[in-house]
């Protein structure tokens, strides 16, 4: 009778610290700076109330975080048990057996809820493998009561020639305030995010049918030295080094008249928290040159599971809580719906409450569906992407590329120069990988 005791005692001790062990599971989550993340950050005890799992998070700058886990999952690494990916790795990383697939989601996540472009580009034949944690496009934002001072009336779909004019009537230097604030930063993912998407709307492509590097073609130059002379008119001082949380931060501060950049800015552009200019400001769509494509992207800032984590199960569990439906009512009772991540569902859209909550929302569903990867210059490409080219190669010649564009912007080289060496670096680039 004691050795059955001591046995069913022993069973059940078993059983505790098994449970105990699940309970107790920490996993990494590589994330980046976004003001996004940083609250998901925020909101984890809820999370951990409901799992028992710990999170340790790893918050990086977007350069960084690229480089970092794309390091690690080449290389197995393991450091993380989530990563912070978007629709550029997805699909390749997943093609290479990088990403744990999430086609067993439970049916409660109702995986068919998610927009139909966000879950196109986070997936790989057909399945998904990173959820959308937020989707965005690109549009303008603007002052209107600068605008209406400068007399003019933004568009709902204006033109460069537009955005120049009332770039011009808008700067006051002598305020610090600047016509316009774009990305100088260089980055696959940060200046060339939107240098691509104002080359696309010039008619210009980075690639022929035939893969030959077309970045010597006239179109190039008229984007390029178009973007350069914006910002050297009517930008703020600095631009080289200025991204999309340092345009924000200017913004916020009243001295952009405009800014065209993600959708996801919208919350904080107008968050009376956090803006000083939270009720003056405008959306338009992303500007066009009259050639049938405008200058907005298509871009879901998503989580991933690397395969090889020992905490696979944990790490889904965090998926499903992030990138819920229940998560979004989580963030709209703690900040408010106009602060719940946008982009990603299309219940969020059909909700009247942040319907009424966020006058961006119309405008940033309008530009992600108005967003075509498939199709995203005027003549035919041999890619898909809209502010990058889906190859594996596009991560290398995209930052060299971005490099050469800040220096531009720094005023250490002409277009023309700028544009000579990265035609130069991508030809070398694409001939070494076999194209």
């Amino acid at each position: 009778m004691n050795l059955e005791r001591s046995l069913y005692t022993a069973s059940v001790l078993a059983l505790i610290a098994a449970g105990s062990a699940q309970a107790q599971t920490t996993i990494t989550i590589a994330t980046v700076n976004n003001g996004d993340m940083i609250r998901m950050q925020g909101l984890t005890e809820d999370f951990t109330a409901q799992t028992g799992h710990q999170v340790e998070w790893v918050i990086l700058e977007e350069n960084v975080l690229r480089q970092r886990v794309t390091q690690d999952i080449a290389t197995s690494g393991g450091q993380f048990d989530i990563m912070t990916i978007g629709m550029y790795e997805t699909p390749i990383w997943a093609a290479q057996d990088w990403l744990v697939p999430l086609d067993d989601l439970p049916e409660s996540y109702d995986a068919d809820d998610i927009l139909p472009a966000m879950r196109a580009g986070l997936s790989y034949e057909g399945t998904l493998y990173a959820a959308p944690f937020y989707g965005e496009s690109s549009m303008v934002m603007y002052r209107t009561d600068l605008m209406e001072k400068a007399g003019l009336e933004m568009p709902e779909a204006p033109t460069w020639d537009f955005i120049r004019e009332a770039a011009a009537a808008m700067t006051d230097r002598d305020n610090e305030i600047y016509g316009i604030c774009l990305r100088g930063k260089a980055g696959w993912g940060e200046n060339m995010a939107f240098i691509t998407t104002v080359a696309n709307s010039f008619g210009a492509r980075w690639f022929d049918e035939d893969w030959t590097p077309q970045l010597d073609s006239p179109a190039w130059m008229e984007a390029v030295t178009f973007y350069n002379d914006l910002l050297a008119n009517y930008g703020p001082p600095g631009a080289s080094t200025n991204g999309f949380n340092e345009n924000l931060s200017l913004f916020q501060q009243g001295k952009c008249g405009m800014w065209i950049d993600a959708t996801v800015a919208a919350s904080f552009v107008t968050n009376p928290n956090e803006s000083t200019v939270a009720d003056k400001v405008g959306f338009a769509l992303a500007p066009d040159k009259g050639l049938g494509k405008r200058a907005n992207w298509l871009w879901a800032w998503a989580l991933a599971i690397p395969a090889g984590t020992q905490k696979e199960e944990a790490a889904k569990d965090f998926i499903n809580w992030a990138t819920s439906k229940d998560y979004l009512a989580l963030v709209a009772e703690k900040e408010g719906w106009a602060n719940v991540p946008p982009g990603s569902r299309t219940s969020l859209y059909e909700n009247p409450e942040y319907l009424k909550a966020a006058p961006f929302a119309e405008m940033t569903l309008q530009s992600i569906n108005a967003a075509d990867p498939e199709n995203p210059t005027v003549e035919p490409v041999p890619y898909v992407g809209i502010q990058y080219v889906a190859i594996p190669e596009w991560a290398g010649i995209g930052t060299t590329a971005g490099q050469e564009f800040s220096a531009m912007v720094a005023g250490q080289q002409s277009p023309e120069q700028a544009l000579e060496k990265a035609q130069t670096l991508v030809a070398d680039e694409m001939e070494a990988a076999g194209y």
